[in-house]
């Protein structure tokens, strides 16, 4: 009996013994387990914030980003933007991309009374414009079939009457340009008449609503390539512009021409491989028959 007591109070004691060991441990051990856990939660909670956006500014409050693949546009310097609701590749669409990094240029417009924003969709040449600062939108259809794009440009004269230029089609040396008149602020738009020449363009654009101009020749021209309206695209013809014999195959690309007090002006500038006077100098061109003829005037820089 003695030793039954005895071996019960040593198993006791073992217990008791074992059981404060293994409490110990517990302490010891535990918050070691924890800390990693902890660290992995506080990892998993953290969401990384995107980068606060640049613009690229059109003036000093206008301005539009691409960053996070999504064109917006803000009004008061980055502090609050608006989305375009069109996918970034529809802007780049065509046989000519750009860089990608910003919208290409003249393929929209961007101020305080009118956005607008050319792009492709399938066949389809679209603008999406917004009167409102991008409060609400609307789209438009320029044409519902065209070939893949080379050469975009959009530009209104007033709330009215705006003009997009676009040409495609390209082979070699040859395209087809087309240019679409709105006289409804951009709701509907007017193919006009071909000019019928397949030379690459280099710029176009209208000086009111009914006159307005297309520059063709990008590829090693040697003199200027100039076609004219004065109905509002139902007819092309060609400009005659008279080059002095001292700047034949000096002065080759026409810009845009331009109203100047009574009459019009046009910059003809030297072309991609011009080296007179360091190829910075144009020569600047009258007309006094609102662009059927045109006759030196001076060199500008």
């Amino acid at each position: 009996m003695k030793n039954i007591i005895i071996g019960t109070i040593f198993i006791m004691i073992c217990i008791t013994v074992a059981t404060f060991f293994f409490e110990m441990h517990q302490e010891l051990t535990t918050p070691e387990l924890k800390q990693p856990i902890e660290e992995q939660d506080t990892k998993v909670s953290e969401t990384p914030q995107p980068s606060p956006l640049q613009p690229i500014f059109e003036d000093d409050s206008i301005g539009y980003s691409l960053q996070n693949n999504q064109l917006q546009i803000t009004f008061n310097k980055g502090s609050d933007w608006v989305i375009v609701p069109v996918e970034n590749a529809k802007f780049f669409a065509g046989e000519y991309n750009g860089n990608e990094q910003e919208l290409i240029e003249n393929s929209y417009i961007l101020t305080q009374n009118r956005s607008a924003f050319l792009y492709s969709e399938g066949s389809s040449i679209k603008l999406k414009y917004s009167l409102n600062q991008g409060e609400t939108w609307e789209d438009s259809v320029i044409t519902v079939q065209y070939p893949p794009i080379r050469f975009r440009k959009v530009e209104f004269l007033n709330e009215s009457f705006g003009y997009v230029i676009i040409s495609g089609d390209r082979t070699m040396s040859q395209e087809w340009t087309t240019v679409y008149v709105t006289n409804n602020g951009g709701k509907q738009w007017k193919e006009t008449a071909h000019s019928d020449v397949t030379r690459l363009i280099y710029d176009g654009g209208f000086v009111d609503e009914n006159t307005g101009f297309l520059s063709f020749g990008i590829l090693n021209p040697v003199e200027p390539d100039l076609y004219v309206t004065q109905d509002s695209g139902n007819s092309w013809h060609e400009a005659n512009i008279t080059i002095p014999e001292k700047y034949h195959e000096i002065f080759v690309m026409a810009e845009v021409p331009f109203k100047e007090e009574d009459h019009l002006a046009v910059n003809i500038n030297q072309g991609p491989n011009g080296d007179y006077q360091g190829g910075k100098i144009k020569g600047k061109f009258i007309s006094n028959d609102n662009g059927t003829t045109w006759e030196f005037s001076m060199e500008v820089e």
